[in-house]
């Protein structure tokens, strides 16, 4: 197990440094090429009828504005590529534990226990289980005062399901009628902190993946 793949951390650092690098570089190469365009409208303009010094001001300021905006964006950028990294080391302190979300869950040997809030205006609700197929494959009375529900790993014949990938939804009705319909929260272990577009992920046993902000709890194995 591995909680962060430090090569592909220094290996994405670097590269934004060589971008951020070259996009410099790029500045400075432009603003090299605007000086010596206005220097040659300086020198070649007609001494009888000669710009207006406040032209050259203007397109000074503008070219400096733009250069400023985009060394801002760049400081944002790398600031935000920090964070990321940080927030990720943090995170890396997850790795062996259990930590709980709306997710799906990978059927072993033993039973598992499924988490819902209770809705207080059912009058029946179901634990509705669904392979990786989406193909239906158990669906248990719970009730809708319990906030745990226990999966065997048995359809509703009663026949043991082959180990793999599934997903369960907590179904509430009222008078035969469906009022919601929720993820059912389980608790896995998380074996990898990976960093995301936007944010960590979570990767759980079976492959699962996670954003670290939809985990709900934490608890040791």
């Amino acid at each position: 197990m591995t909680s962060i793949d430090t090569s592909s951390a220094l290996t994405t650092t670097t590269a934004s440094a060589s971008r951020s690098t070259a996009s410099q570089a790029g500045i400075n190469a432009d603003f090299d090429t605007f000086l010596q365009m206005l220097t040659t409208q300086l020198q070649n303009q007609d001494p009888l009828n000669p710009m207006e010094s406040t032209e050259f001001a203007v397109q000074l300021a503008t070219f400096s504005t733009v250069e400023q905006a985009t060394k801002t964006n760049q400081l944002l950028a790398a600031m935000s590529s920090q964070m990321n990294l940080s927030a990720m080391a943090d995170l890396a302190g997850w790795v062996g534990k259990e930590a709980r979300a709306a997710m799906d869950v990978t059927l072993g040997d033993a039973p598992i226990t499924f988490f819902a809030s209770p809705v207080a205006e059912a009058d029946s609700t179901l634990l509705v289980i669904r392979n990786s197929n989406d193909e239906l494959v158990a669906s248990l009375p719970v009730t809708a005062d319990n906030e745990t529900f226990v999966w065997d790993g048995r359809n509703a014949a009663g026949e043991a399901l082959p180990a793999g990938r599934y997903s369960a939804w907590v179904e509430a009705y009222s008078n035969g009628d469906q009022i919601s319909s929720e993820r059912a929260q389980v608790y896995a272990e998380v074996i990898e902190a990976r960093g995301g577009t936007d944010e960590t992920v979570m990767v759980f046993t079976g492959g699962i993946e996670v954003a670290a902000s939809e985990v709900t709890a934490l608890r040791a194995p």
